[in-house]
């Protein structure tokens, strides 16, 4: 309870009372209304509850986003008061020691008042009968429910790309990935495993009785008014069942070219090719380096009226106005080299292929591009020399190569330094001149790393960015091509024609404080 009245309460912060935590004893029973995580993240501590509002402590009681954001997430009214934010990290470190336990334990409690506890065993591939009835029923109470929502919600608001489930023998962990890298979010007990995946088999059209085999489903979200898919996978392992949820969020993704991060040689390279009314554009990166959303930018800057864009994909992750896009169906033979055919007989002028995955493919792709088509596509290849000798390795003529191709473009996301904690670093100069700097580079320049603060989950990082390696391909490489040259040969003609690499784009982006030296290491470590 308060040990003082809130008359007593300073009002000196836009109007909002202000709060002495260190006179305050906070009711610790309301701290499971709000995770610790969102508490840490959102700088809030719950004060008292005087029945539907709930009298919150914050950093900035004025944010109206995270207003809304926790009445949201608590159901409540709240009550904003002003706290000191030194005072108020302490409070929350000490209120929410071994809370949130506290909370899974409530809930695992409640959820054996709805019956019997379902234990997650190790997986029995014999046949034996299962109570659907009771995994529906411990699926769809309460405390399961609101553990759900509460992980899609924080997954959407941190921007997660993608939830994993994991079952482990003796415990049961949930991570995002969070600007490409997976982070641990809790670990709930081992208990609560079977309901949390039975209530996301239900959520998304899955069979809850079939725990012996991979199945595939989506599932749609509505968050503040905008509507979020979600790709389920479930895959049965040794301990359970291991779900993993791909995240769709078409409001993030950003369609306008001038966001990509292109240099103005780079927007100008590839401006160009993307204007041409014949040729093959080939964007290459491992998954998850933001391909699709470069290509889909690009038919966005390029669509108008007077053309037909035709997609097929594997999935359609986003719905684009104004381009036809359609879908694989491996399972009926619907597969990337039929629907491109199909293409060819419904007069396209731009083609965009998912992904080039076979020969057969590549070869219509190729004819495509020879007889009038602009076709953007994209392979898993390291770099941008290395693209041309894994089309020959897929059995493409090297004159039809170099006859067809525009531009090839490497890329891979970095990590931004946050803005909110960066700060000066150092490295060793023989460190930083064998990554790639140049001598004259190293002199007056301030490198950075992010210390860690509530903005950023305390990774030091925030958000993401794109680094490119942009190979046009003309002049010399056309004849260097057709010949069938090696990768290490092209690689030096494309140098000598101004090719910047993967690492280079990095060491810019780093001198102009965007990113880390560490980052650009970890993502363009294999393409030295």
């Amino acid at each position: 309870m308060m040990k003082t009245q809130a008359s007593e309460m300073s009002k000196d912060f836009c109007s909002f009372p202000r709060v002495d935590l260190s006179q305050i004893d906070p009711d610790t029973s309301l701290m499971g209304l709000i995770p610790y995580t969102l508490a840490k993240r959102y700088q809030v501590l719950p004060l008292f509850r005087r029945d539907r509002e709930l009298t919150l402590a914050m950093k900035d009681p004025s944010k109206l986003s995270t207003l809304n954001d926790l009445e949201f997430l608590t159901g409540l009214q709240i009550i904003p008061v002003l706290a000191d934010e030194e005072e108020l990290g302490i409070a929350i470190e000490k209120n929410y020691s071994s809370v949130e336990e506290h909370a899974f334990d409530n809930m695992v409690e409640d959820m054996d008042l709805m019956g019997d506890g379902l234990e997650p065993e190790t997986l029995d591939t014999s046949e034996h009968e299962l109570d659907v009835g009771k995994l529906r029923e411990s699926a769809e109470g309460t405390p399961v429910v609101k553990l759900v929502n509460i992980l899609l919600s924080e997954a959407i608001r941190r921007g997660a790309s993608d939830i994993h489930l994991e079952p482990y023998e003796k415990s049961f962990r949930i991570r995002m990935r969070i600007d490409g890298v997976l982070q641990q979010i809790m670990t709930p007990p081992k208990s609560m495993q079977a309901p949390v995946t039975s209530r996301l088999k239900i959520m998304s059209s899955l069979n809850i009785a079939e725990r012996r085999l991979p199945q595939d489903g989506r599932m749609k979200v509505k968050f503040q008014g905008r509507e979020i898919d979600f790709r389920v996978s479930t895959l049965p392992g040794l301990y359970g069942e291991k779900v993993v949820l791909r995240l769709l969020d078409k409001s993030s993704l950003s369609l306008d070219m001038e966001t990509l991060g292109f240099n103005q040689q780079e927007m100008d390279d590839f401006g160009r090719a993307i204007s041409m009314p014949w040729g093959m554009l080939l964007v290459t990166g491992p998954t998850g380096s933001g391909k699709s959303t470069t290509l889909y930018a690009a038919l966005n800057h390029i669509s108008h009226e007077g053309i037909n864009i035709m997609t097929v994909e594997d999935p359609v992750e986003y719905n684009i106005d104004g381009v036809n896009q359609f879908q694989t169906y491996e399972k009926i033979g619907l597969n990337f080299a039929r629907v491109l055919r199909s293409f060819l007989r419904q007069d396209p002028d731009v083609i965009m292929v998912g992904e080039m995955r076979d020969r057969e493919t590549a070869e219509i792709g190729v004819k495509a591009a020879l007889t009038g088509h602009l076709v953007l596509t994209t392979l898993h290849t390291n770099d941008s020399p290395s693209t041309i000798t894994r089309l020959i390795d897929m059995e493409i003529e090297p004159y039809l190569i170099a006859s067809s191709v525009n531009l090839v473009m490497s890329q891979r996301l970095v990590r931004k330094v946050c803005q909110e904690c960066k700060q000066p670093t150092e490295y060793n100069q023989a460190y930083l001149k064998n990554m790639g700097f140049r001598e004259e580079e190293l002199s007056g320049i301030t490198l950075y790393r992010g210390a860690g603060c509530p903005k950023c989950n305390d990774s030091g990082y925030k958000g993401r960015m794109a680094l490119f390696e942009i190979m046009p391909v003309r002049g010399g490489l056309i004849e260097l091509i057709s010949k069938g040259a090696s990768t290490d040969e092209i690689r030096d003609v494309a140098r000598r024609q101004g090719l910047r690499t993967l690492r280079e784009s990095g060491i810019a982006r780093i001198k102009e404080g965007l990113t880390s030296v560490d980052e650009v290491v970890r993502v363009t470590a294999e393409v030295q």
